[in-house]
């Protein structure tokens, strides 16, 4: 059992308080593809259909980060949509959105266990680990890559983009989530919509807004990554909400990609420090013919020293990290002296 660094009261006094990191979970469907005997990657719903076919499979994927350490679980609703649900599960529109509700309610079952599970050590924390709600991009549910070009960035409003994303978000919100994850954008114009949404319609609810990139430099859609990052954190301080923002940043990049896209942030923000959020892939490609992933992979937690460097106060994975991943992330977390107390310091346990 790993059950995370302590120290003691005398070790954290007379250091200055910084903010403490927190460790997201890794790939959630690259890890269920080990947990079912079914293809999950090329599936129109991707890892959502587990939560029908196979809730069992959903809970233990869940409990494989949470016992990695990972402060913070997503529910498995990237790819989650009614319309999704309806085509290829044959669904209602009533059944697609009870749906929505049953991935929130598996992920709060395996939270339950894995606090369970830690009662004997008496390490229980009752604010962690958080539950945030994946909120995928339009382009998820469309199945046809454009996640990862935006393609269809000119072919939408921003107005149908918000009415899109709020069932989803409504349904998780009211199933009972601690914040939404509102990851892999690939364009300005769907993160500003979600970002308006969630600040003029839901109060008080906690929220990072991450961007995929194609370089160092450039949105999915080629925008520009420090510009857009940029227009998301002006408009939350025109709302005054930064105590409700988690963070801006990236996912399902390139780890390679990532120092030089922080640095471009940081560089535009000023003054300003924004918090970050990374969570890349390991670098490789998804062949969509194929049905693979291509190339040769890269180490994710060796990055995340400089990435905490650079402001991340949330790290963590994206497709194919696994729990080990995430395990020796924790580990570098849990190594640092960052001034706050045992009391305040994040758990992690290996069964």
């Amino acid at each position: 059992m790993y059950a995370g660094k302590e120290e003691n009261e005398n070790e954290s006094q007379g250091r200055p308080e910084q903010p403490r990191v927190l460790v997201k979970c890794g790939g959630f469907s690259s890890q269920l593809a080990h947990n079912v005997d079914e293809k999950v990657d090329g599936d129109p719903l991707w890892g959502s259909r587990f939560d029908a076919t196979n809730p069992q499979a959903v809970i233990k994927t869940h409990l494989d980060f949470l016992r990695s350490g990972a402060d913070i679980i997503l529910t498995n609703t990237y790819q989650s949509s009614v319309e999704g649900f309806m085509k290829y599960l044959a669904l209602t529109r009533e059944q697609s959105v009870a749906l929505i509700e049953k991935s929130v309610y598996l992920t709060q079952q395996a939270k339950a266990q894995y606090l369970k599970e830690l009662q004997s050590d008496g390490i229980i924390k009752p604010q962690f680990p958080l539950i945030l709600a994946s909120i995928g991009p339009y382009g998820a549910h469309l199945h046809d890559g454009s996640e990862y070009s935006g393609s269809y960035a000119d072919k939408i409003s921003k107005e149908k983009l918000q009415d899109w994303h709020r069932t989803r978000i409504e349904t998780c919100l009211r199933a009972g989530v601690d914040g939404l994850a509102v990851e892999t954008l690939p364009c300005q114009l769907e993160a500003l919509a979600i970002t308006e949404s969630i600040l003029e319609n839901y109060t008080n609810v906690k929220f990072w807004v991450s961007f995929q990139c194609k370089d160092e430099t450039s949105l999915a859609d080629g925008e520009s990554f420090s510009e857009s990052a940029l227009s998301v954190w002006q408009m939350v301080k025109s709302h005054t909400a930064q105590t409700r923002l988690l963070g801006i940043g990236v996912n399902c990049v390139n780890p390679t990609f990532v120092t030089p896209l922080l640095k471009s942030l940081n560089s535009a923000a000023g003054t300003d420090r924004i918090p970050l959020v990374v969570y890349s892939n390991r670098g490789e490609i998804y062949d969509s013919v194929r049905g693979e992933w291509t190339g040769t992979g890269e180490d994710v937690a060796k990055f995340v020293p400089e990435w905490i460097r650079l402001g991340a106060r949330i790290v963590g994975g994206c497709c194919r990290v696994y729990p080990d991943d995430v395990l020796k992330i924790r580990k570098y977390v849990d190594s640092l002296n960052i001034g706050y107390s045992a009391e305040q310091a994040p758990q992690s346990h290996i069964a």
